[in-house]
């Protein structure tokens, strides 16, 4: 097991349990996200980081036609998420498998090599080396296809104590907020001649962001 592994398992290996109750009143912007994502008829959609599955079970509930998979580093994380997708007998349709995000082959994992949505739910936060994941996800869009990422921003619209408490509390669970996420963000859709809109949620709270092949965007 690699280092970053064994620290997701550890980490998690008691919160998995109450995981999705206790983060609710603070990864803000997830729901919005899967609002917008408008998947196609019979689209496929990646989650990076799928943590519980939460995410690719809401997806799956919104878009009763679409195929969903995850990968995530935690192998305590996907137990959790394995149970859920059974508990709603989505296991036809979605689907988690252990990777690492900094390196991972879909074709090897799902049998697919382009998504026609990806999806990065607060992970890049979580992950050291995250522009390469970003990156990474950025190559993985079909034709039409976009990635959507949604993240902590940098909070300067916010009283100053706030946002000191909330870095100081992220800091615990090893949660380092991009603060530079929107110019990375710009940079990547460069690189990768896509285009992109970003938008900051609840005063910078959060950033959501779309890249998309296709038509410059506003944003």
């Amino acid at each position: 097991m690699n280092p970053a592994a064994a620290k997701m398992d550890a980490m998690y290996r008691l919160q998995r349990h109450f995981y999705d109750v206790t983060r609710k009143p603070y990864l803000l912007g997830r729901d919005t996200l899967i609002r917008e994502l408008a998947v196609p008829s019979s689209g496929t959609v990646l989650e990076i980081g799928c943590g519980t599955a939460r995410n690719l079970l809401c997806i799956a509930r919104r878009y009763p036609t679409a195929r969903c998979m995850g990968i995530d580093v935690s192998s305590a994380m996907l137990q959790s998420a394995r149970t859920s997708i059974s508990r709603e007998g989505a296991g036809g349709r979605v689907w988690v498998e252990l990777a690492d995000a900094t390196g991972f082959d879909p074709m090897l994992l799902f049998g697919i090599e382009r998504f026609d949505r990806v999806v990065i739910s607060y992970a890049l936060s979580m992950i050291p080396d995250w522009k390469a994941v970003l990156a990474h996800a950025a190559g993985l869009l079909a034709p039409n296809g976009s990635l959507h990422i949604v993240d902590f921003g940098d909070q300067t619209e916010l009283p100053r104590w706030f946002r000191d408490a909330l870095f100081a509390w992220l800091h615990c669970f090893s949660v380092s907020p991009r603060l530079d996420l929107s110019d990375q963000l710009r940079s990547t859709t460069e690189a990768a001649n896509q285009s992109c809109r970003i938008r900051r949620l609840y005063k910078g709270y959060a950033i959501l962001g779309e890249l998309r092949v296709g038509p410059l965007m506003a944003g």
